[in-house]
């Protein structure tokens, strides 16, 4: 397990290590021991070592705070919002399970961390409890506002944007890409599966035919997002 130097990480690590050498029985000891989770931890001050993962922190932190200006909660109301922010986050789809083109549920962080796909905090009141109601309408309109920022930033930075001095890899039949919908409810994204792709004068791929579900979509290639390349 990779991860910085947070005072919270470094204590746990310490705590499965104390807990992991207390053990009474010998044999099941030195086989927790020897398949333990061996912690690296990044270099102090060098957020940077942590790549990608960093990267995503920097991303959420940026959108989070545009978000909260001139906003004040309640520590409860802050705490409903983290939780719905923690779905946002965890709801982004990291691969494609089936092999069937009409089913491409992806695989996401929260299958792993829940056992569920897209999550949500229902909200359940009393009929007169007229404040909780609008304290929730406002939590709600501020995990929209972060659902719409950090997907729009979250796509951008899936996207290559180095400077074009060669050619890149062309979208190809039967990649597996997010389709950019601003229209999508939260958690939700559209995923498609190339069915065709029109290129230009110079032999590069500018739009895409896409089958999302049972229909089929023009885009052009700067609204869609490769997810799973076709290797075949």
């Amino acid at each position: 397990m990779h991860c910085d130097r947070g005072t919270n990480f470094v204590g746990a690590e310490r705590e499965l290590r104390e807990s992991l050498s207390k053990l009474s029985d010998a044999s099941i000891q030195r086989t927790l021991l020897s398949r333990g989770i061996d912690w690296s931890f990044n270099p102090p001050q060098a957020s940077h070592f942590g790549g990608i993962w960093e990267r995503q922190i920097r991303t959420i932190r940026k959108v989070f705070n545009a978000t909260m200006t001139e906003q004040t909660l309640s520590d409860d109301g802050l705490l409903t919002l983290m939780c719905e922010i923690e779905a946002i986050t965890n709801s982004r789809p990291l691969t494609t399970v089936s092999n069937d083109c009409y089913d491409l549920t992806p695989l996401m962080p929260n299958h792993l961390l829940t056992l569920q796909g897209a999550t949500g905090v229902v909200g359940t009141f009393k009929q007169d409890d007229t404040y909780c109601k609008r304290r929730w309408r406002h939590i709600q309109y501020l995990a929209d506002l972060f659902w719409t920022r950090w997907k729009r930033e979250y796509l951008s930075n899936l996207q290559i944007r180095h400077k074009w001095n060669k050619e890149g890899r062309n979208l190809r039949k039967n990649d597996v890409v997010i389709i950019a919908d601003e229209t999508t409810p939260r958690c939700h994204w559209s995923l498609g599966r190339v069915e065709d792709v029109k290129t230009g004068s110079d032999g590069l791929v500018g739009s895409a035919i896409v089958r999302c579900g049972k229909s089929l979509v023009n885009r052009p290639i700067s609204k869609l997002v490769l997810l799973c390349e076709n290797n075949a």
